[in-house]
């Protein structure tokens, strides 16, 4: 076979490869339990407290269940949130509503990872283009936690500040 044929092979199977790992990631979302799992019994305690803080106070807006979850210093470095827990309870709490506690995180989840303190998520998510409001496009968006004494302590995310 001719080299360009080979390169035309290996381009084609890597296409192929990498559209395969984007429909897993698209519907990783379906096992919450393995992405919780950990053989290091501290890292999945931190995974399934950021995993509950997710489901409870974040999704489920119930901002009451805060202190349970976040030390009263919380640093936020997202631009649009002030620090603190009050801050994030108050910032919050002018859209968040109480409602149902779901069993699994509702946002398409595809990671949980952990490593020491740090636990992130990470989240299929669509967007509006910008370009054309009419169109939609797929990225991913992650938020990362740290975790001191149990409880959430700092928190980051890819967000920018509005035009």
């Amino acid at each position: 076979m001719s080299k360009l044929l080979l390169k035309i092979i290996g381009f084609s199977a890597l296409c192929l490869s990498l559209h395969s790992v984007a429909q897993v990631a698209v519907t990783a979302n379906s096992d919450h339990a393995a992405m919780l799992a950990s053989k290091d019994p501290k890292l999945a305690a931190n995974k399934k407290l950021v995993y509950d803080f997710w489901r409870e106070v974040f999704e489920g807006g119930h901002l009451e269940l805060a202190p349970q979850y976040m030390t009263e210093t919380y640093i936020q470095h997202n631009p649009t949130v002030a620090t603190g827990r009050k801050a994030f309870v108050d910032f919050f709490g002018q859209f968040k509503k109480p409602q149902a506690i779901a069993d699994k995180v509702k946002a398409p989840l595809v990671s949980i990872t952990a490593e020491g303190d740090i636990v992130t998520l990470t989240f299929v998510r669509e967007q509006k283009d910008p370009k054309d409001p009419t169109k939609t496009y797929t990225t991913t968006w992650f938020d990362m936690f740290r975790i001191e004494d149990g409880k959430i302590a700092e928190h980051w995310d890819p967000m920018t500040k509005a035009n």
